[in-house]
């Protein structure tokens, strides 16, 4: 069988490699402390799993529309005017099969073959993976701690080329936890815009980041670039990983093409997941998510805490998500070699930088806090005892 060169070129996902070798030492009667997936403990809101044992009833659960039912159209865009300020037409809404789906259908409607997109060294390699399939060129552009690991507008203007047709953010993002500031996210923007370019935000995180001095929520993107292409999911704030389910929110010139994407590819996402999510948006279930929200930044002064405290030190605290992204330069290991040691020797699975780009891929480790408080502390004493059996 003749394997296509696409298939081929497709880099493994590590975080989901180092799950799979956590399983097998599991499976041997070891107790591993999985650190290394962004998949909350959590699980989804109690409304919303009474929502989907009611939907589950025996009634027909035929396909809905190919962007998605309109009564949870109309509850997204009811949630950005409510929690973000933000004023969107449910008719730019799509409902997709998680926000990986939105991604495809996305890039599927903006990238020709030989494209340049530009995303930030380091960076969720999904979405580079993504945008080469469809024949794109990425750009990796380095980012330092001084720039929090994220792209500004400086580093973007300088980058861009003739081919430019696109740049990809993500704030807050994986692997580092780290926003772009909200000004200088306006205007990479704006003169991404100015080029006639599109702007795909990744915001999947952005209900998980710290709020303001006065209490208020994250800005989304559309508030200061209403033609964005913003990305979000039920997965992260709202527990759902399994349930794939996400959205978008694109431009309406945009729709009927997503519209005609979403037939070809997807048919549409899972209607019972689609029913139970209404309950996402319920005064009940934000009230859950949010004090969970809060629990995410009480472990994550657990880890930044600990991590100080055994040598491994986090260049840029982050302020959402719920990743840390540490600095193992100095004790001799590779990124690589020092996540294969801890998980066979110290039993702690995290990823290595090498899932997240090129510049920081040798130096650099992800953990994720997703897990429980007991696990982290278990995590960081194991680490903490591996870390001191180095040179």
């Amino acid at each position: 069988m003749r394997i296509s060169q696409r298939a081929q070129a497709v880099a493994p996902f590590y975080a989901m490699e180092f799950g799979k070798h956590a399983a097998a030492l599991e499976a041997q009667g070891h107790h591993v402390v999985k650190l290394s997936l962004g998949e909350p403990d959590f699980g989804a809101p109690p409304a919303v799993l009474n929502a989907m044992r009611e939907a589950m009833d025996g009634r027909p659960m035929a396909y809905t529309a190919a962007l998605g039912l309109p009564a949870l159209r109309q509850a997204i865009a009811g949630f950005y005017r409510d929690r973000h300020g933000v004023e969107v037409d449910p008719a730019r809404v799509v409902v997709t099969a998680g926000a990986s789906a939105a991604l495809v259908l996305a890039t599927a409607a903006l990238v020709d073959t030989g494209d340049e997109v530009l995303i930030a060294d380091p960076s969720y390699p999904c979405n580079r993976q993504i945008v080469e399939s469809f024949g794109a060129d990425v750009t990796l552009v380095p980012t330092t701690a001084e720039t929090r690991f994220q792209l500004n507008a400086s580093s973007v203007r300088s980058s861009w080329t003739d081919r430019t047709r696109g740049v990809m953010i993500a704030t807050p993002s994986n692997p580092t936890g780290t926003s772009v500031p909200a000004e200088e996210l306006a205007a990479i923007c704006a003169f991404a815009r100015e080029r006639d370019a599109w702007r795909i935000v990744d915001e999947i995180y952005l209900d998980l980041s710290d709020h303001d001095a006065q209490g208020g929520p994250p800005r989304s993107a559309l508030s200061y670039d209403p033609d964005a292409i913003v990305i979000n999911s039920f997965s992260k704030y709202f527990g759902m990983t399994g349930w794939r389910l996400g959205w978008c929110v694109v431009p309406e010139a945009l729709v009927p093409a997503m519209e005609r994407l979403a037939q070809n590819y997807f048919l549409c996402a899972s209607t019972p997941a689609q029913h139970a999510a209404l309950s996402c948006f319920t005064a009940e279930s934000l009230a859950v998510c949010e004090e969970r929200r809060v629990e995410f930044s009480e472990r994550r002064a657990l880890v930044l805490d600990g991590l100080a405290r055994i040598g491994l030190p986090v260049p840029v605290p982050p302020d959402g998500a719920f990743y840390v992204y540490f600095d193992v330069g100095h004790t001799g290991l590779t990124s690589w070699q020092f996540c294969e040691r801890a998980l066979q020797e110290a039993h702690v699975a995290l990823t290595p930088g090498r899932d997240f780009g090129v510049h920081t891929a040798q130096t650099h480790v992800r953990l994720s806090y997703a897990a429980s408080a007991d696990d982290l502390r278990e995590g960081i004493a194991r680490l903490g005892k591996f870390v001191a059996t180095l040179p």
